[in-house]
């Protein structure tokens, strides 16, 4: 049986292309993550590819949860860490399955936290410049000058505030009330990293290299950055007025 400490989230909405790929070669590097794959209605079958290796090969480390319909980043997400929460992982991951986040960058994201007590890890790409590949120009500037803008506003020190690739300890989801995370975008990202800040967690982003998928549709919209855009400035209100969980005494 493949135990493991750890739980990778991967949601998804048609990616018959990339999800097998994605699960194998999370499943081939050396240290045993689990993976949970939360699909929205895909029609294209992305779910059906799951269950079959979940029948055939990864029965004890393969998890599915399926949801009617695209309901949102964040609300994928949220569901994925109640049932994280729920089976007892103690780290918990993000990533997208499109492979613009290297699996093999999750051990040291894994490190970040298990060994040197961070309790976030980001795969940052603007940590140390900008380690955008195949993106065209005009979305690079978008999201870079979006996590200057989020810094600007809020104070917020991380330097790739939009970020989706991330470790957390478990106790910074048990902690974080997760019902009261507004967003559902890309919004989602940055309040999540802005609250686990505001509640005094450690944060380390750890260099990472973004490449933009080579297969399958891109989900990103206009819709989403600007959700992140204007929701930044009820963030830093937040920010001022609420009241947030205290941080756990371990």
């Amino acid at each position: 049986m493949n135990v493991s400490d750890s739980i990778v989230i991967i949601p998804t909405y048609n990616e018959k292309e990339n999800i097998e790929k994605i699960i194998r070669a999370v499943f081939g590097l050396e240290k045993c993550f689990h993976i949970l794959v939360i699909d929205d209605g895909s029609p294209d079958g992305t779910a059906a590819i799951v269950k079959r290796l979940m029948a055939e090969e990864f029965a004890d480390r393969l998890f599915l949860l399926e949801r009617s319909g695209k309901q949102g980043l964040g609300t994928a997400y949220i569901t994925g860490f109640k049932w994280a929460l729920e089976h007892t992982y103690d780290y918990i991951f993000e990533m997208d399955a499109d492979f613009s986040h290297d699996p093999n960058d999750l051990p040291r994201l894994y490190a970040a936290c298990k060994d040197e007590g961070y309790d976030l890890a980001i795969g940052s790409r603007y940590i140390s410049g900008v380690n955008v590949v195949n993106w065209p120009i005009g979305r690079v500037l978008m999201s870079y000058f979006a996590s200057k803008y989020v810094r600007f506003v809020t104070g917020f020190k991380v330097h790739d505030t939009t970020a989706g690739f991330k470790c957390y300890k478990r106790h910074v989801l048990e902690t974080i009330e997760l019902d009261k995370i507004r967003f559902k975008g890309y919004g989602f990202q940055i309040e999540m990293k802005y609250t686990a800040y505001k509640i005094g967690f450690k944060i380390k982003e750890v260099p990472v290299i973004f490449v933009n998928r080579r297969e399958g549709v891109s989900k990103m919209s206009g819709g989403i950055f600007g959700e992140a855009f204007f929701g930044v400035m009820r963030l830093r209100w937040d920010g001022w007025t609420r009241k947030y969980p205290a941080l756990p005494e371990l």
